[in-house]
């Protein structure tokens, strides 16, 4: 018997796992069922109207940026009673350098537009994957390890580092081919919701490219979930170790240690939290504030993460704990 092919079998049969994918299947039908009953396909009118508040607002932003020159160049508009009203450069006002210019479907209410929601809702489904991906990898050889099914499965083959590692491929094969499945039944039910009962919206190359890319990343990170909750279950023997060593991370690093480190002065303590590092990755760069970091010439203020530093922290501390995992699942006593 293929030892793969057993390890899918006993993941499918698993209840936990049967329980997480019915939840994942209540949650897509909850979502899209009240998006489907609170959306509907806009009036031409209803059109008309948003497309002429988008236009009186971005002609309002065009006034102000107007106001600010004359105001720098020392014609001061009548309406404008105050000299220090606009700061010493007037590109936050200019429309032309803003990210995102306001457009009619941000003033359709009631109305369902795929290209406004798919990130937000894109953004759900990876929180959910991630969970998925932790909860099932700990508990995929916690039970086993728990029960004493991993000693019976080394009676049939005697290898401890490769059944292990059987386990931890068949584990990310699976949430793989999941992530793919699930995100393409997701967010192929919005965009048909879009398209019959509401708006897709503005959908270019550059916005599928997007929406890719934050696909790919939140894949990505499920799939490091997914190693993370498997090799803290082996080293606890338990999925209760996985839970409780990430509850006791983020009390006592991510809370506590903030909280102390903050108190004392240390610079750029964000760059030392992992949920920093999580969302550096999933959006491709943050930008933290920090009062503390200052030096001979003065106070930097801000600095960044992006997403390549992010993605080398992450895939450190999972790589570690897997390679924790096998050294220690290679020599210990199972029974």
């Amino acid at each position: 018997m293929n030892l793969v092919r057993a390890e899918l079998e006993r993941l499918g049969s698993r209840r936990f796992v049967q329980l997480m994918l019915v939840l994942l299947l209540l949650a897509f039908g909850i979502t899209t069922a009240t998006t489907l009953a609170g959306s509907h396909r806009p009036s031409v009118t209803e059109v008309q109207n948003a497309r002429a508040a988008a236009a009186q607002e971005i002609r309002g932003m065009e006034l102000e940026y107007e106001r600010c020159v004359a105001q720098l160049q020392g014609q001061r508009p009548a309406d404008d009673f105050g000299t220090d009203k606009y700061p010493t450069s007037c590109s936050p006002y200019d429309p032309g350098q803003f990210d995102r210019l306001p457009i009619a479907t941000d003033y359709l209410d009631g109305v369902f537009v795929f290209a406004n929601e798919a990130e937000p809702l894109l953004y759900f489904l990876i929180a959910y994957l991630v969970l998925f991906g932790f909860l099932v990898g700990a508990s995929f050889i916690g039970a086993d390890l728990n029960s004493g099914g991993v000693v019976n499965l080394l009676l049939w083959r005697p290898r401890r580092l490769t059944v292990l590692a059987t386990k931890l491929g068949t584990l990310l094969v699976t949430l793989l081919l999941l992530s793919v499945v699930a995100s393409a039944v997701y967010l192929g039910a919005f965009w048909t919701i879009g398209q019959l009962a509401g708006l897709p919206g503005t959908v270019d190359g550059e916005f599928w490219r997007s929406l890719g890319t934050l696909h790919g990343r939140g894949v990505v990170l499920a799939l490091i979930a997914g190693a993370t909750g498997f090799a803290l279950a082996t080293l606890g023997r338990h999925t209760a170790a996985a839970l409780g060593t990430v509850a006791a991370y983020a009390v006592v690093w991510e809370l506590g240690a903030r909280l102390v480190m903050e108190i004392v002065g240390v610079e750029r303590v964000d760059q030392l939290m992992l949920t920093s590092h999580v969302g550096a990755w999933l959006n491709g760069r943050v930008e933290f504030w920090d009062g503390a970091d200052c030096g001979p010439h003065g106070c930097v203020g801000s600095y960044e993460i992006t997403s390549g530093p992010a993605l080398v922290v992450l895939l450190g501390v999972a790589g570690v704990l897997c390679a924790a995992a096998f050294a220690l699942f290679r020599r210990r006593d199972l029974i």
